[in-house]
């Protein structure tokens, strides 16, 4: 199973620290963020990843390379403009393949064992997602979880991780180059009761400003 790190956002609210360096590669712990998902994707398995990119996108490049250093082989997905994360995923999809594939978004810290997503061929399923406790800046969530089976009840509800598995076919209707955003696709696909998940109570972050990033810092230099 191939796998792809959506690196291609401008980091508003990260502003003025966006503003030179793209977000993914903003350090905490002593390392870039999209370098800790490429390691934990890297330790579950997952070998060939492709990395879109808008943003100040030849920095990534020029860090990362080709991912030999990393042990994984890396491929990029160029956007001169960021597509969202449907359109960006529908633009590299020639790279990813006809099979189901893992995706997560480079700005989020996630100690999720990515080993597991392997294990998601999906079937009638377009799509499967790790859910996780909502936290303090995102109190409603946003998907119900009732057994594996993820829905829109306004009860019971968890917020996405920003991490899956997803099959090319959730895609179908997104042209190559438009603008698009997942969540509407995930919520007519649940709507449709073809959308699984499961719930992670781990360790994860959505590292979407400078106080986040700060604590997350200082929590993985305490360990």
């Amino acid at each position: 199973m191939k796998a792809m790190i959506l690196a291609a956002g401008r980091g508003e609210r990260m502003r003025p620290l966006t503003d030179r360096r793209p977000k993914p590669l903003l350090e905490v712990g002593g390392k870039a963020l999209v370098v800790w998902l490429i390691e934990r994707l890297r330790a579950g398995g997952f070998r060939d990843i492709v990395l879109n990119h808008a943003h100040l996108g030849a920095a990534i490049v020029a860090a990362l390379g080709d991912g030999a250093a990393l042990g994984v082989a890396l491929r990029y997905s160029a956007e001169p403009a960021a597509l969202g994360t449907a359109g960006g995923i529908a633009q590299a999809l020639p790279l990813l393949g006809a099979a189901p594939f893992a995706a997560a978004n480079a700005d989020v810290y996630c100690e999720l064992d990515f080993a597991r997503l392997r294990a998601h061929a999906l079937g009638p399923a377009l799509a499967h997602l790790v859910l996780v406790d909502n936290p303090a800046h995102h109190p409603a969530g946003d998907f119900a979880l009732a057994g594996a089976r993820v829905g829109n009840a306004p009860d019971r509800r968890l917020t996405f991780a920003g991490v899956g598995v997803y099959s090319p076919a959730l895609f179908a209707a997104v042209p190559r180059g438009a603008r698009a955003e997942l969540a509407p696709l995930l919520r007519a696909a649940a709507d449709a009761g073809r959308v699984t998940g499961e719930h992670f109570a781990g360790r994860w972050v959505d590292v979407g400003t400078p106080d986040r990033l700060a604590a997350l810092d200082r929590a993985l230099g305490a360990r």
